[in-house]
């Protein structure tokens, strides 16, 4: 049985390196909290993008600070931005300067990152390594279909941090509850379901002229229903409401993400596609339904099932050119496999949706009458 490393000693900062979008940081928040607690009196430091240094403040994580790492290829890049090689060579001075003990590697496979990593002068450099990479001091090999909270959780293990909390937490702020108030008062104090249709790669979608019967559904439960997305989305959530026989609430680019989690953490149920909002939804403890690919689910997937039901589709083929886009990971590459933009989870059923609602809102929102096993076998015999 493996041993876990011992803590390592007179550890003052560590510095994490993990700069991209919402879902990819909500991943690394239970292996945060367990190197929080082993080494309760550091310093921990995120090396992200501005979103971050926006959004993690005020106790809301593990992450007591935040610094922008500039642009840099297979770091933190930018449409239509290139790097600055005399920014760069600044920012590593700084780091330098801020004399981490630990720098760790929560992005990638090390290819890009451990380099980066080496110039910021850490006493310890530990993370995530391949073939290809540069070896840091303490290192884990990197396997692509690994569920992502898990892998984090090992990288932190390489300094001795361990935890069982295998779910992320993220922390609701007063004041973001203040700014809401007025928005969850205006839904009659009833019991409210988010719906989440969009992503940035629709084939993660599912088919987005679902939701109307699907919120009509759910309205029949005695519950309001809630559509969130960003400012671009409206038009697409207004012209689903204008399918629905019932009424729904759309509030696309209404709120900030701490705003967000607010509204998430006081629903009884988030249904969505596998998107940043989905996992924001699960670090606020709120019960999920999320559509996944199976290739993604492995790696993206809630690690426990209480509160939460992926629906998965095991449908592997585009159903445009045939091809199995899953080489050498889910969708990728874009040039050599297939990028047909067509969701890849529509055979996922409206009814497996509904029986899934039914259990996770409980008393108050379902029948009860059939089990969730039931119209799982019935959507995938049909």
């Amino acid at each position: 049985m493996p041993v876990t490393p011992p803590t390592l000693p007179n550890v003052n900062k560590i510095a994490i390196l993990r700069a991209n979008a919402l879902g990819d940081f909500i991943v690394t928040l239970p292996a945060l909290k367990a190197i929080r607690s082993t080494y309760p009196n550091a310093e921990i430091v995120l090396l992200g993008k501005q979103w971050h240094k926006e959004f993690l403040v005020g106790g809301r994580s593990p992450v007591d600070r935040v610094i922008v790492v500039p642009l840099k290829k297979g770091i933190r890049t930018e449409t239509g931005k290139v790097e600055d090689q005399p920014a760069l060579e600044d920012f590593y001075k700084q780091m330098r300067q801020e004399q981490f003990d630990i720098v760790l590697n929560m992005q990638g496979n090390g290819t890009s990152a451990n380099p980066f990593i080496k110039q910021l002068g850490a006493r310890i450099t530990a993370g995530l390594t391949s073939k290809n990479a540069e070896k840091l001091d303490l290192n884990l090999d990197y396997y692509y279909y690994q569920s992502e909270t898990i892998r984090y959780i090992e990288v932190a293990g390489l300094i001795g941090a361990t935890t069982t909390d295998l779910e992320p937490e993220i922390q609701v702020l007063q004041e973001d509850e203040e700014a809401v108030i007025g928005f969850i008062s205006g839904l009659r104090n009833k019991k409210y379901v988010v719906l989440h249709p969009v992503a940035m790669d629709m084939r993660r979608m599912w088919p987005i002229e679902n939701y109307a019967k699907l919120a009509d559904e759910l309205r029949r439960k005695n519950v309001e229903v809630v559509f969130t997305g960003s400012a671009e989305d409206r038009q697409a959530i207004d012209d689903i409401i204008a399918d629905m026989n019932g009424v729904a609430t759309n509030a696309c680019g209404n709120f900030t993400l701490g705003e967000l989690s607010v509204v998430l953490s006081k629903a009884s149920l988030m249904i969505g596609a596998d998107t940043g909002p989905l996992h924001l939804a699960r670090a606020v403890h709120t019960p999920t339904i999320g559509f996944y690919w199976a290739p993604n689910l492995i790696n993206w997937g809630p690690v426990t099932r209480k509160i939460h039901r992926p629906l998965v589709s095991w449908k592997m083929e585009c159903p445009l050119c045939g091809v199995v886009p899953n080489d050498p990971y889910p969708f990728e590459p874009h040039t050599d496999s297939c990028s047909h933009l067509v969701s890849f989870v529509r055979d996922i059923t409206m009814e497996q949706v509904i029986a899934a609602a039914e259990i996770l809102l409980g008393e108050n929102g379902g029948t009860g009458n059939k089990s969730y096993e039931e119209y799982e076998l019935k959507g995938v015999n049909n």
